[in-house]
């Protein structure tokens, strides 16, 4: 009796591992692949093994601009994946770099740097951790653990100064930037040679606030530009941007006959169609979407630079466009865009 007892107590524990297997097989069907970096943590694209950090640069995650796309982007992979993930934003450059650290020292499977500024800090991390993953907007960091995304801002920039050039009323023009910074040097170049190629008699003001969450410094800035006659400004500013628009609500009260054109992302959506005339939207939302859920896929992009342009749709106008600008405006913005696309425009970067 105890002899059979015992064989089938064996033979019971031995289906049970059979039967385990089986069902351990059965829930690695239809995962992520083979992944193409050994050192990636494998997942099944549920995204539940991950943790992805951002860094957002000193406009702070709620800019109604370039951080808060970043920031979308991110909400989206979590609204898809199981994945977790975080910000934290930099009140100053001193900041960036400790930021950068902190998801390092947690283990995140990936920690993003939002902006040009983050350079010299994503460098430093990249070369002190060399199998953390990293990833950069707006600046190319040349080691294998970085992915760095970067934009043709000059192209999309030379539309909406299309658009500027096109319905001006004053020939006056304005311009505000952030800081005086490549990146954002590209999209002033952009936009005055836009202007230059419909209305060569316009002139183009630009003011550099200096800072990219300042929103006061916006504001004086544009109603310098406003009281000199200027009756459309583009501004590439950031946070400091909103007080441009803030600035344009007020006047707008009082029946001025102005615009403000908005920057990487459809503005008018926070602003309203009221004094928004377009923007000049830029895909960073779509960018930090894509890499994080390739590397969540298993297909890591360490190493490599991406430039995103006209040519991918990621940068350009918005739909909502067609509320302040004429049918025939945007038909010669489509125009100078498939000039842009072909080769026919080189539009400058300075």
């Amino acid at each position: 009796m105890k002899k059979t007892f015992s064989f089938m107590l064996v033979l019971i524990v031995a289906l049970t591992l059979v039967l385990s297997a089986c069902g351990a097989n059965k829930e690695n069907e239809g995962g992520a692949g083979t992944n193409k970096d050994e050192d990636a943590v494998v997942s099944d694209e549920t995204g539940k093994d991950f943790k992805i950090g951002m860094v957002t640069d000193v406009g702070g995650v709620n800019d109604k601009s370039f951080n808060q796309s970043a920031w979308e982007g991110l909400k989206k992979v979590t609204a898809e994946t199981s994945a977790q993930t975080k910000y934290l934003e930099s009140k100053g450059d001193a900041d960036m770099e400790p930021n950068l650290n902190s998801f390092v020292k947690e283990g995140y499977s990936l920690t993003w740097g939002i902006g040009f500024l983050f350079f010299d800090a994503m460098t430093k991390v990249a070369a002190e951790n060399p199998d953390a993953k990293l990833a950069v907007i707006d600046s190319v960091v040349e080691a294998p653990n970085v992915a760095s995304v970067t934009f043709a801002e000059h192209e999309g920039s030379y539309l909406v100064g299309v658009v500027a050039g096109l319905m001006t009323k004053t020939n006056k023009i304005g311009f505000v930037g952030g800081m005086d910074i490549p990146v954002i040097k590209r999209f002033e170049a952009g936009f005055k040679a836009g202007v230059a190629a419909v209305k060569p008699d316009a002139k183009v003001e630009v003011n550099y606030t200096g800072d990219f969450g300042k929103p006061d410094l916006g504001k004086l800035a544009a109603a310098t530009m406003y009281d000199a006659g200027v009756d459309i400004i583009f501004h590439a500013a950031g946070g400091t941007g909103n007080g441009v628009f803030n600035e344009a609500i007020d006047r707008k009260k009082n029946g001025a006959d102005i615009w403000v054109i908005g920057v990487d992302k459809d503005q008018s959506l926070e602003f309203g169609d009221e004094v928004t005339l377009t923007s000049m939207m830029k895909g960073v939302e779509t960018a930090v979407h894509k890499v994080t859920k390739d590397l969540i896929a298993g297909n890591w992009a360490g190493g490599t630079v991406q430039e995103l342009g006209l040519k991918d749709n990621a940068v350009g106008l918005p739909e909502t466009s067609s509320k302040n600008v004429p049918a025939d405006i945007l038909a010669k913005v489509e125009e100078y865009k498939q000039k842009i696309v072909s080769g026919e425009i080189k539009v400058p970067t300075e």
